[in-house]
């Protein structure tokens, strides 16, 4: 088997992580299976290095903070081939450029375009462990590239589909996938096996367990991919096709999204192109619009309400400052997004009665919904979140 092997910022944070690290790799190798491994900087790396330049600038040329940023990712994978080396089991390390892992000129947030695999598959054809710098790559100029956040789930998932491994393994602080947050809700469950669309749509909607850029590369690229701890040997979970599960759960997991904030626009003029004035104005100032609710226009006007990520709203308002599309406009900060997930709600009727009677009953109102094939998503008052999250968990059996 080929397996690529991608350990996080806090599975390599000391010199004591890394030689774990090392024992695990080697244990993967001693079984007989040729392996890649995709390491982040150490934990902390990075924001010491970013702190370095603000020092100097406050607005850093970007293409100076790749050069400065990829230097993290270089050293781990330095320190754990010569750890692994040391164990017994000859190792190379790589930087994105020696791994043939080429992008586009965006610096610091960079997309991979394709990967040369000869120079790994050379390595691994001697027998070497091949140990790569994540995060970053190199443009068709030669110049160094990063991805951005995530980066080194990316550079993990473009390998295993090049090389077109039979298994990609992300090793983070945290043993897989679960129902939902196991600290809002401690009955939560380890899932075995998810979809690649039901993983998309919770890592959307607020699970950090995996970035959505590497799901959606791994969808593409078709990558079996397993989350799982570095710091014990439990079984992960597994991210596949949708035809790769038996059984499908009508509900899969609950998400609670604490990033959200709702702008409502009253008085707006009732005509064609409105919203697209409204809205080409926020994208044009890359804002992340979610949700979208319009009323029925009377008089002339209709109300107007979306969401934006919570992060962005500063910015949503600099943007309305300079659109005349309504008499007023309302910002609210102080609400959530909790979202129920599942492909089983393709083929079952009465998901969403059930999600809205559960939370009537506990006296939450329902300010905004939205629906897609797979997704249920509510907008609530914020102080209702995590009550919320328990009793959707509880009303599709989920702690089962």
């Amino acid at each position: 088997m080929l397996v690529v092997q991608k350990y996080g910022g806090t599975s390599v944070g000391t010199l004591e992580r890394i030689e774990a690290v090392a024992k695990r790799v080697a244990k993967t190798r001693k079984e007989g299976n040729d392996v890649v491994v995709v390491v982040s900087a150490m934990s902390g790396e990075t924001n010491k290095l970013i702190s370095y330049a603000e020092h100097f600038s406050k607005s850093p040329q970007q293409r100076e903070m790749d050069m400065l940023l990829s230097s993290g990712e270089r050293v781990t994978s330095a320190l754990l081939a010569i750890a692994l080396s040391e164990l017994g089991y000859p190792a190379i390390g790589m930087t994105g450029r020696q791994a043939g892992i080429r992008t586009d000129k965006s610096h610091t947030k960079a997309r991979i375009e394709n990967i040369d695999r000869k120079c790994i598959e050379k390595k691994l054809a001697e027998g070497k462990i091949v140990v790569v710098a994540g995060f970053q790559g190199i443009t068709e100029l030669g110049e160094v590239s990063t991805l951005g956040r995530g980066g080194s789930d990316l550079s993990a998932v473009a390998i295993a589909g090049a090389l077109e491994a039979d298994l990609c393994e992300i090793y983070t602080d945290v043993d897989g996938v679960y129902t939902t947050d196991p600290r809002i809700e401690p009955k939560a469950q380890k899932l075995e096996k998810i979809s690649y669309d039901e993983m998309l749509e919770l890592a959307s909607l607020g699970a950090k367990v995996l970035q959505t850029r590497s799901v959606e590369m791994a969808k593409k690229l078709n990558v079996n991919l397993v989350t799982r701890s570095s710091f014990n040997d439990n079984e992960g979970t597994l991210i596949t096709k949708e035809e790769n599960i038996m059984e499908q759960p009508v509900v899969s997991g609950v998400a609670l999204d604490r990033n959200q904030a709702r702008v409502t626009l009253r008085g707006v003029t009732d005509k064609p192109g409105i919203a697209a004035e409204i809205f080409r104005k926020l994208a044009s100032e890359n804002i992340n619009v979610d949700m979208i609710i319009q009323n029925v226009g009377h008089d002339g006007t209709t109300n107007l309400g979306f969401t934006v990520p919570q992060n962005e709203l500063e910015m949503t308002k600099d943007a309305m400052l300079n659109l005349n599309a309504s008499q007023s406009v309302e910002y609210d900060s102080d609400i959530v997004k909790v979202s129920i997930v599942g492909v089983g709600m393709k083929s079952h009727s009465g998901v969403a009665c059930k999600a809205f009677d559960t939370l009537s009953a506990e006296g939450i109102n329902l300010e905004m919904i939205s629906t897609s094939e797979i997704k249920i998503s509510m907008v609530i008052a914020a102080k209702y979140g995590e009550l919320a999250v328990r009793a959707l968990h509880a009303a599709y059996e989920l702690d089962k």
